[in-house]
């Protein structure tokens, strides 16, 4: 059983709408590739999605401004009218030599701000000058502060990072000090107890038996 005709009109769901659109799109992709590389042909395709983006395909063997010259020069037709590239070059021109101005007018500014070319100035000049260099200068020396600042309190943490290290040293310092000392207190204890000679505490001697006086006598 064969599918049945699709009415083509405009999708009025828009999630099946960017479904059908993207399959489409897919396929006349694909069809494009496939008649640039079967064929030799030179093709070049844009499509723009109803979101504005935009999807393109060219030909590897050319370029797209190739085929747009190649169409002008065969068809007769003019993609851009000659009025409107005149006023395009106007354009640009007029673009460039306010840019031009503009950096000209920039540079006197600057030599300006560098204490150059003030003779030609009035007071009312000088003094726009000079509020914008105090300005600056006070801008600058704000910067410096926080700066300073931030030196210091940079400063400030470091050295008490480095009192906490110094004081875990020194504890763990004494720590290993009076390690040492129980155990040297410990080893002279064990040595004198393993040196000792046990001796008799008393020395008995036989002394003789003395005559009764009385019998002397």
């Amino acid at each position: 059983m064969g599918r049945g005709k699709i009415e083509i009109k405009r999708i009025e769901n828009s999630s099946n709408r960017q479904v059908t659109y993207s399959k489409r799109r897919n396929g006349i992709m694909k069809k494009v590739k496939e008649i640039t590389v079967l064929c030799d042909a030179h093709v070049s395709l844009v499509i723009f999605a109803s979101s504005g983006k935009m999807h393109e395909f060219c030909s590897p063997s050319t370029t797209l401004i190739d085929i747009l010259d190649r169409y002008q020069k065969q068809s007769g037709k003019r993609l851009w009218d000659t009025k409107h590239e005149k006023n395009s070059c106007q354009n640009l021109s007029n673009e460039l030599d306010r840019i031009k101005k503009e950096n000209e007018s920039l540079q006197i500014e600057l030599r300006h701000l560098k204490g150059e070319d003030l003779s030609s100035l009035v007071q009312t000049e000088l003094m726009a000058i000079e509020n914008a260099l105090e300005i600056g200068l006070a801008s600058i020396r704000n910067k410096q502060m926080e700066l300073y600042k931030m030196v210091k309190k940079n400063q400030r943490i470091l050295e008490e990072e480095n009192n906490h290290l110094n004081y875990i040293m020194q504890h763990q310092k004494g720590m290993a000090m009076e390690a040492r000392n129980l155990r040297e207190v410990e080893g002279g204890y064990h040595g004198d107890v393993r040196d000792y000679n046990p001796q008799m505490p008393f020395a008995f001697q036989v002394q003789p038996i003395q005559p009764n006086l009385q019998e002397r006598m």
